[in-house]
């Protein structure tokens, strides 16, 4: 199954036609797809939603997603003002909201780029599932980076320098005309739509109609836009 399906493969498939509001919402309900048009002007902040696969200290999972280090610890309410805050040890399997400024790309869809230097023994595949923890999947780092080789499983050169597009959403920073942050969210084993939503202490149709669902059924690997309490900037 190809990862990443919710609104990054629904984008693809947008580019193709005219853009329009798709609506799964009971009537009354305020419909709105993670596909808005935007100009090359605009940006949003937003956040990425991280596992970290190994220990890491904050300034290299700062570096990782080109952010402030100052900023990553706001954003998971960690003390940034202590001293040797930005070497703190995070642990393996570590959840954390990566903030980062959200851009238009293609006129249609929210995205964010960052660079990555192969290791040795990278692969396409993990690079996509462990290194950014399915926020991009091999077939989008393949295709943003004009490579030949189909082969996720390819070593790849020790150096080789990637740009790895990750998903993003605006929605002009704001939630049923509430201020907000949209946070994307991979899905894991064992996830549910309902259990998300109240994680997130929104709703099962507000988060259907942020990611233009027909169902409240999402599958491992499928990113989801979670609309979170915010300011306007």
């Amino acid at each position: 199954m190809a990862k990443s399906r919710g609104f990054v493969m629904a984008a693809v498939m947008v580019v193709a036609v005219v853009v329009a509001v798709v609506s799964v919402a009971p009537r009354g309900a305020e419909a709105k797809t993670t596909i808005e048009p935007c100009s090359g002007s605009d940006s949003c902040p937003a956040l990425l939603g991280y596992t970290l696969y190994a220990d890491m200290k904050v300034s290299e999972v700062a570096a990782l997603f080109a952010v402030d280090p100052a900023a990553l610890l706001a954003a998971n309410a960690l003390d940034f003002g202590a001293p040797g805050a930005a070497h703190r040890i995070l642990p393996m399997g570590l959840f954390v909201r990566v903030p980062t400024r959200c851009s238009c790309a293609d006129g249609v869809r929210k995205s964010v780029s960052v660079r990555y230097a192969a290791r040795p023994a990278d692969t396409l595949a993990t690079v996509s599932d462990v290194v950014f923890a399915g926020l991009a999947s091999s077939d989008q780092i393949r295709n943003e980076n004009g490579l030949t080789s189909a082969d996720p499983d390819a070593p790849l050169d020790a150096g080789q320098k990637l740009a790895i597009p990750l998903p993003c959403v605006c929605f002009n920073s704001s939630d049923n005309n509430l201020p907000a942050v949209y946070l994307s969210y991979v899905v894991q084993v064992g996830d549910t739509v309902p259990a998300i939503a109240a994680s997130y202490e929104t709703t099962v149709t507000d988060v259907m109609n942020v990611n233009a669902m027909g169902s409240p059924v999402a599958a491992p690997g499928d990113i989801l836009a979670i609309p979170l309490p915010g300011r306007s900037t």
